[in-house]
């Protein structure tokens, strides 16, 4: 008797939160550009406000730290579903 070799079937993939790699540079580079964006209107601000050099420089600061804060939430959170999404995309 020869015995055959039948191919086993593939194990199936451990869920994984994991977002795909595209979602993960999108959501950094939008926490980059938020923060960017938030330090030119906090030194925006601080030229209009006629603040000093130092107070026009930590407004730059806080502001840009600020903004990407809250745009890191925000992708935290959309990277977050979008792993979701997948998870149960992929047991349908």
């Amino acid at each position: 008797m020869t015995a055959q070799s039948s191919p086993r079937p593939a194990p199936p993939r451990p869920d994984s939160a994991l977002p795909p790699l595209w979602a993960r540079i999108v959501a950094f580079t939008s926490v980059l550009v938020g923060g960017v964006a938030g330090g030119f209107i906090g030194a925006a601000f601080g030229r209009l406000a006629n603040f000093g050099s130092i107070a026009t420089g930590a407004l730059l600061l806080l502001c840009g730290l600020g903004f990407a804060g809250g745009v890191a939430v925000v992708a935290v959170l959309t990277l977050r579903a979008l792993g979701e999404w997948n998870t149960i995309r992929d047991r349908a």
